[in-house]
């Protein structure tokens, strides 16, 4: 048996072969690296536009920023923790304020992503099997979510008109329910006139992606459970929705923070002053920076905010992450 020690084989290889070695792994670096490169732009202006506003809110969340600062942010005098503590002083008003609007948004995005994903999951699976006409639903379905926000929520404003509105005129004067018109944009009815208008514009989304999800689940596996005679409802439990899980855990969250998050909604439907009880936190948050005009408490208000929003989705990950780790186990 010969061997060759690494002075015989460089020897014996062919002339030039060491170096277009070495010309060609700095060319494969370029070439692998060029991607990152491109997208090297986009990366800078996206950390611009979201890191550069975040980093300010915080600064301003320290400071006596008032309408009399605004021409000059940076003089405003320090705070300290003193808007944070306005803010979490639940028996002073503006904290009762805060909190009765935090409490008013949780109900409201618990309803509003619980009745989106039920809607969006029970017409996925009506949509599942094949039919005439299957291919129109789906795009009625979808219009929802394709029309612009402000077009779809100014529609739900007339719709919600008091007088001559389609919901009162269907409610009262075809259906007689209630004894007058309802108020649907002042008062306790507000709240549901919002929840409406959120689950009718998000849970088309729902529908998009369970629709995605269920593409992944092999035929193969209904027909050995109709041939096994479980029923309609058995396969969705058994089949269906195990195999969703990890699709309904990412819609879970998204839905979450879009609902928790949407400002566009009641700020077109109510206007720039919501009422009581559909005091979400970001137009209570909008009312506190620029309404009252003191931005130092709204900045501290947005950065709790997002110290919530951190802490849910972090817990709600970890949590997912676990029993995924013990369903394969």
């Amino acid at each position: 048996m010969t061997t060759h020690t690494l002075e015989e084989s460089v020897a014996k290889s062919p002339p030039g072969t060491a170096a277009s070695s070495a010309r060609r792994r700095p060319g494969r670096f370029r070439r692998a690296g060029l991607p990152y490169l491109l997208l090297l732009p986009a990366l800078v202006l996206e950390l611009l536009v979201h890191l550069v506003p975040m980093v300010i809110g915080i600064v301003m969340s320290f400071k006596e920023l008032t309408q009399f600062y605004i021409r000059d942010w940076g003089t405003a005098p320090w705070s300290g923790l003193g808007n944070y503590r306005l803010s979490v002083d639940f028996h002073a008003p503006v904290g009762a304020a805060l909190l009765h609007s935090f409490l008013v948004t949780v109900g409201f995005t618990l309803l509003s992503v619980a009745l989106c994903w039920l809607i969006g999951t029970a017409a996925a699976l009506f949509l599942q099997d094949t039919f005439r006409g299957r291919g129109l639903l789906r795009a009625l379905f979808l219009v929802p979510y394709a029309l612009p926000v402000y077009a779809a929520v100014i529609t739900w404003v007339f719709m919600f008109q008091h007088d001559n509105g389609l919901v009162n005129h269907v409610l009262h004067d075809q259906l007689h329910i209630g004894a007058k018109p309802a108020f649907w944009l002042i008062g306790d009815n507000s709240f549901y006139a919002l929840l409406t208008v959120s689950v009718w514009k998000g849970w088309p989304f729902a529908f998009l992606v369970v629709t995605a999800g269920l593409q992944n689940i092999p035929g193969e596996l209904y027909e050995a459970a109709a041939l096994d005679g479980a029923g309609m409802w058995q396969r969705i439990r058994r089949i269906t929705l195990p195999s969703l899980r990890p699709v309904n855990q990412v819609l879970v969250l998204v839905l979450f923070l879009w609902t928790f998050n949407d400002f566009n909604t009641p700020y077109v439907l109510f206007g720039r002053s919501a009422p009581e009880a559909a005091d979400l936190v970001s137009v209570h948050i909008y009312q506190a920076s620029f309404v009252t005009w003191n931005f130092g408490t709204g900045s501290a208000m947005s950065v709790l905010l997002l110290l919530f929003l951190l802490v849910v989705t972090g817990g709600y990950l970890l949590a997912t992450s676990r029993e995924r780790r013990t369903t394969d186990v």
